[in-house]
């Protein structure tokens, strides 16, 4: 099989299982907080401002990730730039305003930052590294795969876009106003899970750690913050699964 051939085939197959990647960076991530939590290897003292300060900025980094994906879900038809689903591929059309105007894969990027925050939190320079390795070798296939796709597709159209996007790092100079205004209902509907996973994971790594030196777990915020994301997904999973009040034509 032809090289070309081999990485869109890697590609799909990665996609198909990219939920796993994330629980085992998310495992390996979390034993290491929690080892050098333990044997007080961490570049802090324990349970000093300076500590929590970090945990803090850490945090902070995987919500601008967050609210990256937040802008670009919130300005995208339905069914567009090759999307990948349980079904296969999915694009109606090429997404060339808003963040796409400025990069082809920026939910990858908005992915990527929230991660990398959660990496951060480890404290650990080799972890961050291997982090950001693991992630470009993974999803540059995905990417591949995708963008393989949109060529078949759309032919001349797709490659002129992508011969003046840059893949991965945007480019702002290029930016253009979304075609579509905001819509809070989509982002709702498809990005209602992130809110609570960021407090989860952040609680988990913190309580977990806690745990671990034997000190009580009383980080109010996290604790609180959890509650209140986790209600709030359920409260937003109901009313989709229930009534149509977030539906919307063409979103």
């Amino acid at each position: 099989m032809a090289l070309q051939e081999e990485m869109e085939k890697q590609g799909l197959w990665l996609f198909k299982f990219r939920s796993i990647l994330p629980l085992i960076l998310l495992a390996g991530g979390l034993f290491l907080y929690v080892w050098r939590e333990k044997y007080n290897l961490r570049p802090f003292h324990e349970n000093s401002k300076a500590e929590e300060i970090y945990l803090y900025i850490c945090m902070a980094v995987s919500f601008v990730g967050l609210v990256l994906r937040i802008y670009i879900v919130g300005h995208t038809p339905v069914n567009t730039s090759g999307r990948n689903t349980s079904e296969g591929q999915v694009a109606d059309s090429i997404n060339q305003t808003g963040m796409y105007s400025m990069v082809r894969h920026p939910l990858y990027v908005g992915n990527f930052i929230m991660w990398l925050g959660i990496a951060l939190l480890t404290a650990s320079i080799w972890f961050v590294l291997a982090f950001i390795l693991i992630y470009w070798l993974y999803y540059e296939r995905i990417m591949y795969a995708e963008e393989q796709f949109m060529r078949k597709k759309f032919g001349e159209v797709y490659i002129d876009w992508a011969s003046k996007t840059p893949a991965f790092i945007p480019d702002i100079t290029l930016y253009k106003k979304p075609a579509l205004p905001f819509s809070w209902k989509k982002v709702l509907k498809k990005e209602k899970n992130g809110f609570a996973a960021v407090f989860i994971v952040f609680y988990l790594f913190y309580a977990t750690g806690e745990w671990a030196e034997g000190d009580k777990i009383n980080n109010k915020f996290l604790l609180y913050g959890t509650i209140f994301s986790v209600l709030f997904y359920i409260v937003i999973k109901t009313i989709r699964k229930q009534t149509t009040l977030l539906n919307e034509e063409g979103r």
